[in-house]
């Protein structure tokens, strides 16, 4: 196996607005999440969560703690959510032993234990993406499916955006430091997330994009309200949202995205909105 990692800074939005199409990709996107019996992350000084995944293909992949971390083990001093967007699946923590199918997730809270990521078969591997944030106490472990979520159906097939959003790893399910985390599906005909846009300058925000054809692609828009900017990304990517960016998309195909906030609090609801008309 092999980990990868890199460290992302953050960047002030009067910078940011400057940049040209080869440093917003730099800086914001994530283009390889996933690559055969490896770990890849990304330490992002947004509010320290790493993003990353792995995919494990007759391998057992260990969940190694990166130099960054300066810690005997990734979770000593952080919390971790993992969705399995990749066929069946186990992950270990410690002696716990969880199995996931796909769109199921798993917590797992902070504590000195090793963790491993392996598939039930290689010829369809599961495929792991993960967020992780600080955590200054120790919270239990819990598979949560969507049974188990939150599930708020938002928006209409007029609007392009008719959708489910599936928060699972928040607080109204599951006791969290800082992590929160949920699955939106948009639904056949509609290709619009968030919107309208919003910006919660107390949480920055990772997108994970999947359920894109290969022949399809998806365009994220980020920036402030007045000043906004766009990545086109494929599917099994991911992009960060700074505290003061919004974060929406619209594909050329209906497709899932998993959410993934950290910051000063757990309110998923505390958002700052914005008018359509206001978007410049």
């Amino acid at each position: 196996m092999k980990t990868n990692y890199e460290i992302r800074y953050a960047a002030h939005p009067e910078d940011a607005k400057n940049y040209d199409t080869k440093r917003i990709r730099r800086d914001f996107l994530i283009e390889k999440i996933f690559a055969p019996n490896e770990v890849n992350m990304v330490y992002s000084m947004y509010d320290r969560m790493v993003v990353g995944g792995a995919l494990p293909v007759g391998e057992v992949l260990t969940l190694e703690a990166i130099d960054p971390l300066k810690a005997p083990f990734f979770l000593t001093r952080r919390e971790m959510g993992i969705y399995n967007v990749g066929g069946p699946g186990v992950v270990k923590a410690g002696d716990a032993v969880f199995e996931l199918d796909y769109k199921e997730a798993l917590y797992l809270g902070s504590g000195d234990r090793m963790v491993t990521f392996e598939s039930k078969d290689a010829s369809c591997p599961a495929k792991f993406y993960f967020n992780s944030l600080t955590a200054h106490r120790n919270y239990p472990d819990r598979k949560v499916t969507k049974a188990d979520a939150i599930v708020a159906e938002m928006g209409s097939l007029e609007g392009s955006n008719h959708r489910n959003i599936n928060k699972m790893l928040v607080n109204q399910v599951l006791p969290t430091c800082q992590l929160q985390m949920g699955m939106t599906e948009l639904a056949p005909g509609s290709v619009w997330n968030t919107m309208p846009a919003h910006v919660h300058s107390r949480r920055m925000e990772a997108y994970f994009y999947f359920e894109i054809p290969e022949d399809h692609a998806i365009c994220h828009f980020m920036g402030e309200v007045d000043e906004t900017r766009h990545v086109w990304m494929k599917g099994d990517q991911a992009v960060l949202s700074p505290e003061w960016s919004i974060h929406s998309a619209a594909a050329t195909h209906n497709y899932t995205f998993i959410w993934g906030m950290g910051g000063e609090n757990l309110d998923y609801g505390d958002q700052d909105f914005s008018l359509i008309t206001d978007l410049k």
